[in-house]
């Protein structure tokens, strides 16, 4: 793949092709804060399956519209693009930048950019490798200290094992490749020199057809009774006179003359070639030689010479590792044993810098969960030590959680509903900060309402202050806080229901805000609307400074 530029701060176009009850969608974001509405089952939901189809998602034909062979999902991140199309046949494709990429870097790349917190979701949040990583964050020297006494110690533990392998074998394996880089060694192959001696070995075998092509030419040009050097002297000669009162005569009589040096040059190097001795048996024999056994290696190590050179670099790499290992077995046990003490004395040291990490983070996190519609909500991270050292450390770090008051501590992933679980993402996302520059979070107010409403709606616009944030939701108190507010909306074409997407007006918004709240654009909801909307305005005066901000009808 090739060096590719930074990407701009946010996602900035996303493009679908039949997905679902989306037909065609060309839609354009902006930065900060963008809410997703719409009437239930207008499908605003597809939006996020779109851009998880981006991240990776598992293909599943049934997302491709009725009727149409694929679906098409693309995004747009400044100059950088990445796509995914799906078939009905379940084949899946991805691009990166126009270049077909494997899907696993597809999810790489669009990993980097977007985050997306879904409802009810088991990813992300709910591996324990992941909650661990949360943690880690805030002990990063600590990390890499152990991590670089770790490796150390694995490194010399694998050369013990080897030296501790079958004798047997490890002398087989030794005597194997002494022979193969011997061998090798001794041929001295050089890359590329197949094709030369090919060449030189043809010409030898062919002499005599080139000594008497060379020795007819020379007959026709110079050597016979009539020659072709003869007549052109001739010709020469007989524009003598010409010359002396014509200047195109004495032009061509030049140029004659330039084509009697041209054959002379061509008379001598013919003449060489002629005149050249019989080859040297014992130089073809050896030139046979050395070709028999360039075929020959290649028919052990190849099939190709470079093939050839590249096994015999790794031969060597392998003897070399095999014979360095023949040192003291003793000595090397001591050395394995010092450095397994030295990693776990920097376990030691990176599960208190954990446990000291982990009640403040865990404090903080909780006072954002509990502003956002969970006031009994308790949370701790739990450091418990490993039966035996691993690669991230002595211990295993999860996140424990309850909603309820009274009930005990759990694992987040059986204890958190898929509501609770969003709000805990994004209080994460707040504390800790997203790590991409675009998040998306899909219904993050289920089963939330009034106050707490309000305090999603501003943890959200605290987020979008330093990154896109793109929300899906049916609380008029969260899309009233939106900088850029969506509906999503379904409509009947030639008996075909059509998903569309687009940008509210001033006018449009408030009515939908007055929608949200009531169910219907009364005068009562209108006026509730527009008061949501002014209090997001002076919110937004003194949490983001001079932005502008759209007006209020």
């Amino acid at each position: 793949m090739p060096v590719r530029q930074p990407a701009p701060a946010h996602l900035t176009r996303l493009e679908v092709r039949n997905l679902a009850t989306i037909e065609a969608l060309e839609l354009d974001l902006r930065g900060g804060f963008s809410a997703f509405t719409g009437e239930t089952g207008a499908g605003k939901s597809i939006i996020v399956d779109a851009l998880g189809l981006l991240l990776g998602a598992r293909s599943n034909p049934d997302l491709i519209r009725s009727g149409e062979d694929d679906l098409l999902v693309t995004g747009f991140w400044g100059e950088d693009v990445v796509s995914r199309r799906l078939t009905h046949q379940g084949r899946s494709s991805a691009r990166v930048d126009g270049e077909v990429v494997a899907l696993r870097e597809l999810a790489e790349v669009s990993q980097a950019r977007l985050t997306i917190h879904w409802q009810h979701s088991a990813q992300s949040l709910l591996t324990v490798a992941n909650q661990r990583a949360l943690l880690d964050q805030l002990v990063a020297a600590q990390l890499e200290t152990y991590h670089a006494a770790y490796r150390e110690w694995q490194a010399a533990a694998g050369r013990l094992e080897r030296l501790k392998a079958s004798e047997r074998d490890r002398a087989r394996q030794l005597d194997l490749l002494r022979f193969q880089t011997q061998e090798l060694g001794e041929a001295a192959l050089q890359a590329g020199e197949e094709e030369p001696l090919q060449s030189e070995l043809t010409r030898l075998a062919n002499f005599e057809a080139i000594a008497s092509g060379a020795a007819g030419a020379l007959e026709l040009l110079s050597d016979g009774e009539i020659s072709a050097l003869g007549l052109l002297t001739e010709a020469s000669r007989a524009l003598n006179t010409p010359a002396r009162y014509d200047e195109a005569s004495a032009q061509l009589q030049n140029e004659l003359g330039a084509a009697i040096d041209a054959v002379r040059a061509v008379v001598g190097e013919l003449r060489g070639v002629a005149e050249d001795r019989a080859p040297d048996p014992e130089a073809l024999s050896q030139l046979e030689a050395r070709l028999s056994l360039i075929s020959k290696l290649q028919a052990k190590y190849g099939p190709t010479l470079t093939d050839v050179l590249e096994f015999q670099a790794q031969a060597e790499r392998e003897l070399a590792a095999l014979e360095s290992d023949e040192q003291d077995a003793g000595t090397l046990e001591a050395d394995v044993a010092a450095l397994e003490e030295a990693a776990r004395q920097a376990g030691l040291k990176l599960r208190a810098a954990r446990q000291q990490a982990a009640e403040p983070l865990a404090a903080d996190l909780l006072r954002v969960i509990r502003e956002l519609g969970m006031p009994h909500a308790r949370l701790a991270f739990e450091v418990r030590p490993l039966a035996a050292p691993g690669p991230h450390g002595l211990d295993e770090v999860s996140i424990r959680f309850t909603a309820n008051p009274g009930e005990a501590l759990g694992d987040l992933a059986e204890t958190a509903s898929g509501g609770e679980l969003s709000r805990v993402m994004l209080a994460i996302s707040t504390v800790l900060g997203a790590s991409t520059p675009s998040v998306v979070f899909d219904e993050v107010d289920a089963g939330i309402g009034g106050a707490a409403a309000g305090a999603v709606a501003e943890q959200l616009s605290r987020l979008a202050a330093s990154r896109q944030v793109l929300v899906v939701t049916h609380l008029a108190q969260i899309a009233a806080r939106a900088d850029w507010h969506f509906k999503v909306e379904k409509q009947v074409q030639a008996g075909r229901t059509v998903s569309r997407v687009r940008l509210l007006g001033e006018q449009e918004r408030l009515e939908e805000i007055a929608r949200m709240l009531s169910g219907q654009v009364s005068e009562a909801a209108l006026t509730h609307a527009r008061e949501l909307l002014e209090g997001r305005r002076q919110e937004g005066k003194k949490s983001r400074g001079k932005e502008r901000l759209p007006s209020v009808p």
